[in-house]
């Protein structure tokens, strides 16, 4: 069908998803940068008769903290409206009964205050950034290595992310080695997990088809979204890299500019 092609899939659209961090804003010292034009892209959608949810795997505050920090860049969005792999993975933990040891960012560990973490059976990741160091992630590999079964979440996967002063590397990279040097496979909650995307539809009452993902991240963002049936737009602002337009395994049904681009593509095709 001719309107399921980017940007006349627009017109039948019931919903938005979009990523935060590299689309809304630029994290790094103090609050970091809003991006240009997207707090106004924003309102815009807020105005529309779409919903509107926010995907993020920002793991280095809780919910409520960055929702306030990005209210401080101009932003009006409440907590319900954001989706993070902190209270998922929590939820995980408790059905499962898992005790974890955790290697995350300190703003983070109010999250697991409600879990049981005696005894360790299991590890989790975030992006921990200084956390990341030697004698931390061999602790961690400790961990799983004495257990019968070793047991790795990870809240998220992503390659690097971008800061105001330049790309830094993300959890996905630190997964990888404990992943290497215990001879296992991390769970990941979070995006590109269709567990963690399938959680937002069912919070918005839609079906895929009905809903639009825009990231910074081709794989994460965009070929998360496609996996689960919906269609991926990539801006080129945060993590963007040329290189993206010609990956290998993952296609985007769009690319634009910025965020401010593509609401006023949604927009005008609905109009």
């Amino acid at each position: 069908m001719a309107d399921m092609d980017w940007p006349g899939c627009a017109k039948s659209l019931k919903g938005v998803i979009l990523d935060m961090c590299g689309v809304l804003y630029d994290s790094g010292e103090g609050d970091g940068v809003a991006i240009q034009g997207s707090v106004e892209a924003v309102k815009k959608l807020q105005t529309s008769d779409l919903q509107l949810r926010f995907c993020t795997n920002e793991t280095q505050a809780n919910r409520e903290k960055f929702v306030a920090k990005l209210g401080r860049l101009g932003f009006d969005i409440s907590v319900p409206e954001v989706f993070s792999p902190a209270p998922a993975a929590v939820a995980v933990l408790k059905e499962r009964g898992l005790r974890p040891h955790l290697l995350v960012y300190d703003g983070l560990l109010p999250e697991f205050d409600t879990v049981d973490k005696t005894n360790p059976n299991c590890v989790v990741i975030g992006d921990a950034a200084d956390k990341f160091s030697y004698e931390n992630l061999n602790e961690a590999f400790r961990v799983l290595l004495g257990l019968e079964k070793p047991v790795l979440l990870s809240l998220g996967q992503g390659r690097y992310y971008k800061e105001t002063d330049g790309l830094k590397l993300d959890v996905g990279v630190y997964m990888k080695a404990l992943e290497y040097a215990c001879d296992l496979k991390a769970e990941v909650i979070g995006k590109p997990s269709p567990m963690f995307f399938q959680s937002v539809l069912d919070d918005m009452g839609l079906q895929p088809h009905e809903v639009l993902m825009i990231g910074d991240d081709l794989v994460s963002d965009v070929g998360g979204a496609q996996n689960c049936g919906m269609k991926g737009v990539q801006v080129r602002t945060g993590k963007y890299r040329p290189s993206d337009e010609g990956h290998a395994t993952v296609t985007a049904d769009g690319t634009v500019d910025n965020l401010a681009q593509a609401v006023d593509l949604i927009l005008n095709q609905r109009n």
